[in-house]
């Protein structure tokens, strides 16, 4: 037997990567894993899909929400109707009002033909709302009344519309921590946060990453028309001991980075790129954008949303009220206002 052989990381059974996708049946990815985290996540998405209720998907970046936003709809009653998917954070703010509710022709400078939103076309099936942390605050109240009320009105249009719809939600960001700091409206929080869904990152369910890995190496390989039967059980080690920051996302790409390299039936994974990354990745890092909109706020409750003037926060922070205004419309920062019930 070659020294290969002897050291090569088996594959998991096919019932083993099968368990949880046929749960899920047929679905645009498979939910792969056997871990104690996926189990529960999975028991409680088989829990709320047959109801009409909303659910908040929580996990960092790469994690697979999109994936669970699927799994929800395709059990549910709605799940012979669209599912319709929006990411929130690809739109910039002044579109996204019209890709959610649609427009009129003519209802803005540019708008040459009618168009129906996203909302609209879910109208009997589920609506998936991508990073739902990026929505504007004045953007916030518009969703409110249609998650209540289940009418809205196009842009540009007095007409009121009626919708049926189910809505999915997915953030990576803390809504509770932007609730306090006055970025995301209470209200909506709540009316959000009905039956949330927690998606385990992967280095907190390292049992799952050689069930990962060979599905990964199996589907890449085929799509590049080669054969790759084994992988040394010290690669395998390497990737299961790496914390993978980027969560399944980074898992895939590394390994059709992997099969790509393998010019045999060896996986030749680059295992260099996970030492290094190991030293060098932070515990977390914070977007500009975050930071920058974190020393906005601090000033303007030091001066009591002050923002002109020689005591204001636009003179604290050294630059233009006008220029202060700007980037508060651009981080979608507006003085906090007590919740009023209709």
């Amino acid at each position: 037997m070659s020294s290969v052989e002897q050291t090569r990381a088996s594959s998991p059974s096919e019932n083993a990567t099968t368990t949880i996708s046929r749960k899920i049946g047929d679905v645009n990815g498979v939910i792969i894993g056997q871990s104690a985290g996926l189990g529960a996540l999975l028991k409680g998405v088989e829990t709320v899909a047959p109801t009409d209720s909303t659910v908040l998907i929580l996990g960092e970046t790469g994690t697979g929400k999109e994936l669970i936003a699927q799994a929800i709809h395709h059990l549910s009653p709605r799940c012979d109707r669209a599912f319709v998917r929006t990411s929130c954070a690809s739109i910039p703010g002044g579109l996204l009002e019209s890709e959610l509710f649609g427009r009129e022709k003519g209802a803005y400078t540019g708008a040459v033909s009618k168009e129906i939103g996203r909302i609209e076309l879910a109208n009997g099936g589920t609506l998936f709302l991508d990073e739902i942390g990026e929505i504007p605050l004045e953007l916030q109240s518009k969703l409110l009344r249609v998650l209540q009320q289940q009418e809205f009105e196009r842009l540009g249009s007095p007409r009121t519309i009626q919708v049926d719809f189910r809505l999915l939600a997915a953030t990576n960001r803390d809504l509770a921590y932007m609730v306090k700091e006055g970025r995301f409206r209470t209200d909506l929080y709540y009316r959000l946060n009905v039956f949330p869904l927690t998606v385990p990152p992967l280095r907190s369910r390292p049992d799952d990453i050689p069930f990962l890995v060979w599905h990964f190496v199996k589907k890449y390989a085929e799509r590049m028309n080669r054969r790759i039967d084994t992988i040394l059980s010290q690669d395998m080690a390497i990737m299961i001991g790496y914390s993978w920051p980027g969560n399944v996302r980074e898992l895939q790409n590394f390994i059709e980075r992997s099969v790509i390299l393998s010019l045999d039936t060896v996986l030749r994974p680059p295992l260099l790129e996970l030492k290094s990354g190991a030293k060098s990745a932070p515990a977390k890092i914070r977007t500009l954008a975050d930071a920058e909109r974190d020393v906005i706020q601090e000033a303007l409750r030091s001066t009591d949303w002050v923002i002109g003037g020689e005591n204001g926060a636009a003179v604290r922070l050294g630059v233009k009220r006008t220029t202060l205004l700007y980037k508060m419309r651009r981080l979608g920062i507006l003085r906090p206002k007590p919740y009023e019930p209709r």
